[in-house]
């Protein structure tokens, strides 16, 4: 069985093709090595796996690209990783945004279509695509904010509302894979992400906010360092996914497609791998023994108070459920921002 990884040397795509490769499975990688640390992965897989494997450098805005490489090798799944993942860069660039996002899906969803129509999609959209939340209820408690409604997490249930150019081009992307299953009977899956993180992942300060705040609390252990910043009081909340869970997400959803074709799952650490981002500071400064010294700004636009992702879903029809705890997790996230900075 060969799978097609668009995206695949990002953070998820290397992580899910090393598990991959390492289970014997045929693997392709698409990706046009645009992101920080993506020329890194791809040096990682090589390193580990030699040839074994084939590698497209090439853009999923490049429909002809995606169509010959959906030809040639007719994979049994496509992960569709592949995207423009910072809110602040589709706010600068709309037009990028909604290219890579919403065009760049449509490509591979129509090279499916026109050549190879038992291939499995499986998409990484986003929580993004519930927009700001602000309707729901919240309690204010002295470290985080709490759902008052939703005691498990959000369901697949809540409203669309795609707030930010971001939120429009991965609600825009989502809803088409999604209806691609109803119009064409391809065989689809759409996963709304919470916060992910892990090794092989080189977070930005818009992106991958634990592995952020892990590089800050390395930077607090010199006196120095200026103080860094967070958008609204810290009391924001989400939950954490490592990255081993999350390959298996996809593992599970391949393997059980006959019930994940054409479904929505929200996917995340689930309420018990939650955290606010006061709370990640203090079990940082607890793994540090550094404070974590910080000033506030202004909330980001659109930022929503709470988001966890109720699991239920995904742990019926998958048989799939968070394995590791945000404890270990960030410890090991801790660890592997040691290696970066270190250069290793």
């Amino acid at each position: 069985m060969t799978w097609l990884i668009t995206g695949g040397c990002g953070f998820i795509g290397s992580n899910l093709a090393d598990a991959l490769l390492q289970k014997g499975e045929a693997v392709v990688l698409f990706d046009n090595l645009s992101r920080v640390g993506s020329q890194d992965n791809l040096q990682w897989l090589r390193s580990r796996h030699g040839k074994e494997w084939s590698f497209v450098q090439a853009d999923v805005r490049d429909a002809n690209r995606v169509e010959s490489t959906v030809r040639k090798f007719g994979p049994r799944a496509i992960v569709h990783l592949a995207g423009q993942v910072a809110m602040t860069t589709s706010i600068q660039n709309p037009r990028l945004d909604f290219g890579v996002n919403a065009m760049g899906t449509l490509n591979v969803l129509e090279s499916v279509r026109l050549h190879s129509p038992e291939t499995i999609v499986l998409y990484s959209s986003t929580n993004k695509v519930y927009g700001s939340l602000e309707s729901l209820r919240y309690g204010e408690m002295d470290y985080r904010y709490e759902l008052v409604d939703f005691p498990n997490g959000l369901d697949e249930s809540l409203p669309l509302d795609g707030h930010s150019p971001y939120g429009c081009s991965k609600l825009t992307g989502d809803q088409y894979v999604h209806d691609f299953s109803r119009i064409y009977g391809l065989r689809t899956v759409v996963f709304r992400h919470s916060s992910m993180y892990g090794g092989r992942q080189f977070a930005t300060y818009d992106q991958g906010w634990i592995g952020w705040f892990c590089q800050k609390a390395i930077e607090m252990q010199d006196s120095q360092s200026p103080a860094f910043t967070i958008s609204g009081d810290g009391k924001q909340v989400r939950d954490v996914l490592h990255a081993r869970d999350l390959v298996q997400v996809y593992l599970k959803a391949v393997e059980h497609i006959g019930q994940a074709c054409g479904q929505i799952y929200n996917i995340g650490g689930g309420m018990g791998n939650s955290l606010s981002l006061l709370e990640l500071f203090q079990l940082l400064e607890a793994l540090t023994g550094f404070p974590m010294r910080f000033r506030q700004l202004a909330w980001r636009d659109g930022d929503q108070k709470v988001f966890v992702a109720d699991t239920g879903k995904a742990a019926r029809d998958l048989e799939w459920q968070p394995t590791v705890s945000k404890e270990n997790g960030i410890q090991a996230m801790l660890e592997w921002s040691k290696e970066i900075q270190n250069g290793n």
